[in-house]
């Protein structure tokens, strides 16, 4: 089975263009999709996520990238640490792997944590990003 992993890069809102042409650039993108989302509390701030396989071309993340999980059902983004962040705010500050949340709250939210808090960002689907494939990857 080809392996897989979702990254979410964050940028402005006016760098959104240049922000497309590092991730294809630099990675290689499964599908041939980049999905743009806007932060609603900070219209600057726009999420760009893809899929990527196979082997990563340089050794690091392009800047403000990090590996996400997505729950299709309430479109909610979110890393393992905010996930276990999240079990141990409802679960008395205990984290246990078995306990179910309840993702519907957190429909079309980005959930991860920086420096050490969890941070909460609800989410606009902005658009599909189609990459033209000539040649490898390319710019639309």
């Amino acid at each position: 089975m080809n392996e897989r992993q979702l990254l979410c890069t964050f940028t402005d809102k006016n760098y959104v263009i240049s922000t497309l042409r590092s991730i294809i650039e630099t990675y290689v993108i499964l599908y041939s999709k980049i999905f743009i989302y806007e932060n609603e509390d900070d219209k600057q701030e726009f999420l760009c996520t893809y899929n990527i396989g196979g082997v990563i071309r340089p050794k690091a993340y392009l800047p403000n990238t990090i590996s996400m999980h997505r729950k299709k059902q309430s479109n909610t983004l979110y890393t393992i640490n905010a996930l276990n962040v999240l079990i141990k705010e409802y679960n008395n500050g205990v984290l246990d792997i078995n306990y179910i949340i309840d993702w519907d709250l957190y429909q079309n939210y980005a959930i991860i944590v920086t420096d050490g808090e969890i941070r909460k960002i609800k989410i606009k689907f902005r658009e599909i990003f189609f990459i033209k494939e000539r040649d490898g990857n390319s710019f639309n």
